[in-house]
């Protein structure tokens, strides 16, 4: 699972009618801070020590002409000057944002949301364009290893949620009764981000609308004309991420494999990087969201920005515009993506990594994988990291130099294969912990430094600057800025701010006498300085004191409650992790070893105690296999998620004679372990015991009615491919065969894939309608596509997929400056870096007049942050989402001259982008309308609001009429009817 868990509703909950219980809805609560993914800080760490891995993304925008948008042809060559083949969607790193956004106003219901994640894939194969293959994965069942920090998160922030939820509504009071003006309270559910796991009618139903979606591009995009689409969803066990892994593995043993495939992953975790580099494929590129941090929110309060919600004051809220306009918007930017480019990073390691006079023959290749293996001690999702590395302290860095010091006395490398050579490891991990004490020293000393740093800084602000400069419109600016004032986000805010600043200033007569209301001086001598405004802030107490004497018998005895002259509690723990770095690395390069696997502990051992390694086993059990998805929503979900599971499953979270209730606490201790914030704390939560929860659900097991029954069995791959694509008539041809029995995908007809097929019960077939799974969008009526069920080739249980480059792959010309560019004689050129995907760009530059010419005629809208508005006219929205005309309107046809051609072999334009006929008075399409090119129905702009990603000023005439929108400006399709499953108050 690879988003972080919801907090608990804050409405209480209505119990349903015992003869007829409702499904359960999603929207009933929502996270107040999504947890962070992957390995913390990684990225960061990363993409600072090796600038040049990074590249902005080119994307094409679509264009409009006379109040109709016509789509990008995806069919084109990429704007990024790079052609991919593969393209991977770790689906949960998009299903998340489109669910419970940040940055932007929430989808009202289920069908807006998979509005959204059609419009978010669509943006990212626009910007990629994948030639050969997509492949879209789902996180479905996780190894018991990855399950265990999913029910960290769910618990987490079940608690936070319930504790912001008193917080607020403290402070809430506490402001109305001071007179403060806040809008009423909002009494409809919200969304619950636990749904996002395998077993749930969300997610059930989430595969259904993939599958429509799919079908429907198949059909119409000419940039999938001859694509091959896999659609892996929650029912197949495996985190999305390892799906592709285990895809891309398989797929490189096969004899028909092109080894210079150029993949690209789509996914925001910091474990992709590795994952990527432990492929070994030579194209290999990622793309992420672009961080941007401190973007603006509103007050959960008053809804307005500019302040938090601890310091609301219940203002009244500013008119927002002329006419109000703004009332409902929020200051938002188009999301930016990059490229990650890993054949550049392995250039940055083989420059770092290369070692001379080694007595074994260096292998770039092995040392890499080493990289890897070492990236693991400072975190990872399945182990914690050691305590004395961590990479804000330059841990890796300190680890790759120890590992080149070592690694001549080791006689050869780590690992090999996904392999772990223990005895190797024992050197590299005994020489870090001769040095672990110097390292929390070191800490101590830079943490104390910091501090004073931070403590003098302050004192040099209050003496060197204004006691007070307000913000906003009113803020000083620099002389020359070329850029205009920011707008103030809240002028009242500022006003009261001044305002208070004033007055406390007014109520001193001097800064050590205070004056009492008839003007004499106070008793008292002074005012006391609040807490908040000290030099020194309350720090967590630490009862270790890893910088003292004695440090590894505190640890062991606060963090396990043993001493620490227990030999053999210590060889316990200190075998466990091995055995989960041996688990981790497998799990990378071959798959799971086991699903039953978990590291039993909250914390980890000392390097130091890594002595006597050599000797551990490290194999695992064979045959082993992974929960059932309502079994797996059992061991992760606190119990105020229990809506998504059955009644009597259920009970078993909540009532007190339940046999397992002591698996789900109310209440659970946060150890900081040294850290400043609650989210970067250890939770103290049990353990599952497996056998005891199977006991339990066996007596439950009975009460799953057939969908339920469904919904928690295993599933499979599905390949879809459209009519024009060589195996769309194979695959018709065992269809109309009706042959039950697996057959081998021809790979001349595939792109060289290679796999099983097997006839689908639910398949979506020629000349069959597709029917739409949200109301809002039509059924496919002249379907073409076809689908499949696909199986991944098949090895032995003991077979090793080789960590190697394969013959014949051609290495990418190197992007980083030469090592020996000024010993050579270069005429004196300068170096040149590489920007972006094509080593012969020639960059262009503008000089200043050509900038204030870009500036005077840009408009610059509000809420549109930046130089240039990049905001897109409400009108470029209404084609395919318009309100549909009442009968007796007459539609204005509006002549496109500048069009593309269509294709011949296009077809109608995709039905969900035509009006919905569902409408009752709907007038239907003219003929010319259906003529029109394939308009880009779930443009991204349509989901971002104001300030969207098209580039465009908006018109302050087509901003007036916002009304229901769902997602802010150029959505204006009227909300679906009642689907029957929700209700949405």
């Amino acid at each position: 699972m690879a988003a972080g868990a919801a907090a608990p509703h804050v409405a209480p909950r209505r119990s349903p009618p015992p003869e007829a219980p409702p499904p359960p809805s999603p929207f009933r609560s929502t996270a107040l801070r999504r947890v962070a993914m992957g390995v913390p800080a990684f990225f960061r760490w990363l993409s600072r020590k090796y600038p040049s891995i990074i590249v902005s993304c080119v994307e094409e925008k679509a264009k409009e002409c006379n109040g109709v948008k016509a789509s990008v042809d995806t069919s084109k060559p990429n704007p990024n000057e790079v052609e991919f083949d593969n393209l991977y969607l770790d689906m949960n790193g998009i299903i998340h944002p489109c669910t419970h956004p940040e940055d932007k106003p929430a989808p009202k219901n289920e069908d807006e949301m998979m509005v959204a994640i059609f419009e978010y894939i669509d943006r990212i194969f626009n910007i990629v364009r994948p030639r050969r293959l997509l492949y879209m994965a789902i996180d479905g069942v996780a190894p018991r290893a990855k399950m265990n920090q999913q029910r960290s998160r769910r618990f987490r922030a079940s608690k936070e949620g319930m504790e912001a939820a008193e917080e607020k509504q403290k402070i809430r009071q506490e402001i109305l009764s001071k007179g403060g003006i806040l809008p009423p309270e909002e009494v409809k559910e919200r969304f619950d981000s636990n749904c996002i796991t395998p077993g749930t009618e969300f997610m059930d139903n989430l595969a259904k609308c993939l599958r429509y979606y799919i079908a429907d591009r198949l059909n119409s995009d000419p940039g999938w004309k001859n694509l091959t689409v896999i659609l892996s969803d929650a029912s197949a066990p495996g985190e999305g991420e390892h799906k592709i892994m285990d895809y891309i593995r398989r797929q490189r043993a096969q004899p028909n494999h092109d080894p210079n495939t150029h993949h690209c992953l789509c996914g925001a975790d910091a474990d992709l990087i590795m994952l990527g580099l432990a492929t070994h494929e030579p194209n290999f590129t990622i793309i992420r969201e672009e961080f941007k941090p401190n973007k603006p929110k509103p007050c959960a309060l008053c809804n307005q920005m500019g302040h938090e919600v601890k310091d609301c004051q219940g203002l009244p809220r500013e008119k927002q515009g002329k006419h109000d306009q703004f009332a409902d918007s929020l200051p938002t930017s188009e999301q930016e993506f990059i490229f990650i480019r890993l054949c550049v990073l392995r250039e940055y390691l083989e420059r770092e990594l290369t070692m001379a006079s080694l007595p074994f023959t260096f292998d770039f290749e092995r040392s890499v994988d080493d990289w890897v293996f070492m990236c693991f001690f400072v975190g990872n999702d399945f182990l914690p990291h050691l305590p004395s590395l961590e990479i804000r302290e330059g841990a890796i860095d300190r680890l790759v130099n120890i590992y080149k010091n070592v690694v001549h006395k080791t006689g050869g490398y780590l690992t090999e294969s996904g392999f772990v050579n223990l005895q190797r490891v024992q050197m590299i991990m005994l020489a870090v912990g001769e040095v672990e004490d110097s390292i929390f020293k070191k800490r101590k000393d830079d943490d104390d430094n910091f501090k004073r740093r931070q403590k003098e800084k302050k004192k040099r602000m209050k003496r060197d600057h204004p006691s007070f400069i307000p913000g906003g419109q009113f803020s000083p600016q620099a002389l020359g800025n070329r850029s205009s004032p920011q707008a103030i986000s809240n002028p009242r805010q500022a006003a009261y701010e001044m305002r208070m600043h004033d007055r406390q200033n007014s109520t001193t007569s001097s800064p050590n006498t205070s004056l009492n209301s008839d003007g004499s001086p106070s008793p008292a001598g002074g005012i006391k300085r609040k807490a908040e405004d000290s030099d020194s802030e309350p720090e967590p107490e630490d009862n270790i004191r890893l910088w003292e004497t004695g440090w590894k018998q505190r640890y062991y005895k606060n963090k396990f409650d043993v001493d620490a002259s227990d030999e053999k509690f210590r060889r316990k723990v200190v075998q466990s992790y091995v055995e989960g770095l041996c688990w981790v690395l497998r799990y990378y390069y071959q798959g799971c070893a086991s699903w039953n696997w978990y590291y039993p502990f909250h914390y980890a051992p000392f390097a130091s105690d890594f002595d006597g390694i050599a000797d551990m086993p490290s194999d695992f059990e064979k045959g082993s296999k992974p929960f059932k998805p309502l079994e797996q929503l059992m061991g992760v979900f606190p119990a105020a998620s229990g809506n998504f599971l059955p009644p009597s499953w259920r009970k078993l979270m909540t009532d007190p004679e339940s046999s397992i209730i002591d698996f789900y606490p109310e209440d659970f201790a946060i150890d900081l372990n040294g850290k400043k914030y609650a989210w970067q704390g250890v939770a103290l939560l049990p353990f599952v015991d497996e056998r005891r929860l199977r006991a339990a659900l066996e007596e439950v097991y009975p009460d799953l009615t057939p969908e339920e029954n469904r919904r928690n069995s295993l599933g499979g791959d599905v390949l879809f491919v459209g009519k024009h694509h060589p195996l769309c008539d194979f695959i018709v041809e065992q269809y109309k065969s009706k042959n039950t029995e697996p057959v081998d995908i021809p790979p001349e007809l595939c792109h060289g894939i290679q796999g099983k097929l097997t006839l689908n019960e639910n398949a979506v077939l020629p000349d069959q309608t597709v029917e739409s799974p949200v109301p809002m969008l039509r059924d496919l009526t002249q379907n073409s596509a076809v689908s499949i069920s696909f199986k991944d080739p098949q090895f032995d249980e003991d077979f090793v997929f080789k960590a190697a480059v394969l013959p014949g792959a051609k290495k990418p010309p190197p992007v980083l400056k030469p090592g020996d560019w000024e010993k050579n004689n270069n005429d004196g050129r300068p170096w040149r870096p590489q920007l972006g995907f094509n080593r012969d760009r020639k960059p262009v530059h503008l000089d200043q007049s050509a900038f204030r010419t870009l500036g005077h005629t840009m408009p610059r809208e509000r809420g549109m942050p930046g130089m240039y508005a990049n905001a897109v006219p409400l009108g470029a929205y209404g084609s395919p989402y318009s309100r549909p005309l009442l009968s007796g309107q007459q539609q204005i046809p509006k002549l496109l001259s500048n069009l593309r051609p269509q294709d011949s072999w296009r077809g109608p334009t995709p039905l969900f982008q035509q009006t919905p006929q569902r409408t009752a008075g709907a007038a239907p399409l003219l003929a010319w309308n259906r003529m029109l090119p394939s308009q880009s129905q779930y443009q991204p702009g349509q989901y971002q609001g104001l300030g969207g990603p098209m580039s465009y000023p908006q018109r302050p005439e087509d901003r007036m009429d916002r009304g229901r929108q769902a997602y802010g400006p150029g959505r204006p399709y009227p909300l679906p009817p009642p689907s029957g499953r929700y209700s949405w108050n």
